[in-house]
């Protein structure tokens, strides 16, 4: 959407479709671009424009107000302030959006992180409009964004790691039918639940190999840590408590206090869900994660005392039993990667075949939905161990 703004609204990642004003008054030769460089930013915002043009479709949008004090939940929102309004569309158009909108987020996310460790103000209203960018992604097609966020590296794995379980407590508010500031909260509780991993000693995170107990111990303070950091910034009681308690559990093994079952929040549980997931399933520098599919299924197994069932079983709903990504194994002999969930059946997804082991080659790719043919998964595989197996190379086949 094409939408006029003021000059001083501009900020990095937005597509600039028309400046109003004349040529003389800005140092620009083209007349759309995306607009990528501080110094282009700086020179814009020092120009003779007063005015412009942006396209949302191809940028990012302007800054939306940060949600402080009041929590989202006892706000009143208007009927028609709560639907989203965003057209679904294909993974192949959304997926550049959601690169910008993920790259952006890294930068943004990485200087909330290193201005907590300096201990200088928050630049909240950056995260944000982040949020908001993921919830409108995620709401034209989930599977874009969430693409982006299962590799991680050692030096970001705490920025993406927020990131994706922002995207996934979106997502799953959004299954539970929450209004649109609720979104919002829940969307920027996942952003900073882990804000008080940041800055340990010896980069304690990312050890490999098990850690002594005395850094485990160390390890445990990071809720509280984290919450407070974001009680001396005024956030809201959504926020703080997510922060606080996504490491509790039903069974009350959980830390740092201990609760059990309904003294945990159903937001807190949201965020442990959440959380457990996006661990599970991303490669790091120390280790492989396992297939969406396969963590799904040892969340299952370990759900009874971990999780919440009726917030667990609503993320199942969200993701898919067999989530986008995951490498399956037919009925037929074909191999297959997880595309969309059916509308029909969580067991039944519509999926992308691309090998068949019966001829031992690749096939032609086509998508397929299981809900409407007499085929059916028997396994679920791993990447690794799949390539050994049939002898190929899935990313040069653009299956991973």
């Amino acid at each position: 959407m094409k939408k006029q703004i003021k000059v001083h609204e501009v900020r990095l990642g937005m597509y600039i479709d028309e400046l109003c004003g004349r040529w003389i008054d800005h140092p620009f030769w083209k007349k759309t671009f995306l607009l990528e460089q501080q110094k282009d930013l700086d020179d814009l915002l020092a120009s003779g424009i007063k005015e412009l043009w942006i396209d949302t479709d191809q940028g990012l949008d302007v800054e939306i107000e940060v949600i402080q004090e009041t929590p989202a939940l006892e706000k009143e929102i208007p009927d028609e302030q709560k639907g989203e309004n965003e057209p679904s569309v294909l993974l192949v158009d959304e997926i550049k959006r959601a690169r910008k909108i993920h790259a952006q987020g890294r930068v943004d996310v990485t200087d909330l992180f290193k201005a907590t460790f300096n201990n200088e103000e928050l630049r909240l209203d950056r995260v944000l409009v982040l949020v908001d960018e993921i919830r409108k992604s995620t709401a034209r097609n989930p599977n874009a964004f969430l693409s982006l966020t299962r590799t991680k590296t050692k030096e970001d794995y705490l920025c993406l790691h927020s990131i994706a379980t922002c995207t996934l407590m979106i997502m799953l508010a959004r299954t539970l039918e929450m209004d649109q500031e609720t979104l919002l909260s829940a969307g920027l509780a996942g952003m900073l639940h882990d804000i008080g991993n940041f800055g340990f000693p010896g980069d304690l995170p990312n050890k490999r190999g098990k850690l002594t107990p005395e850094e485990y111990g160390i390890i445990k303070n990071h809720p509280l840590r984290g919450w407070k950091i974001l009680k001396a910034h005024h956030l809201n009681n959504m926020v703080l408590d997510v922060c606080l308690h996504h490491h509790e559990r039903s069974d009350g093994k959980g830390y740092p206090e201990g609760l059990s079952k309904d003294a945990i929040s159903s937001f807190a549980q949201m965020a442990a869900v959440c959380d457990t997931y996006d661990t599970l399933i991303s490669h790091n520098s120390y280790s492989k994660g396992i297939s969406p599919g396969n963590a799904i299924r040892e969340m299952t197994r370990s759900q009874e005392g971990q999780f919440d069932k009726a917030i667990f079983h609503a993320f199942v709903k969200t993701v898919g039993f067999y989530p986008f990504g995951t490498l399956v194994k037919l009925k037929s002999g074909r191999v297959a990667v997880v595309e969309e969930q059916s509308k029909k059946s969580l067991a039944e997804p519509i999926v992308r075949v691309f090998f068949s082991t019966r001829i031992d080659e690749p096939i032609f790719q086509e998508w397929v939905d299981l809900s409407k043919v007499p085929d059916k998964i028997v396994s679920v595989e791993e990447a690794d161990k799949l390539e050994e197996e049939l002898r190929i190379n899935l990313k040069v086949m653009s299956i991973i």
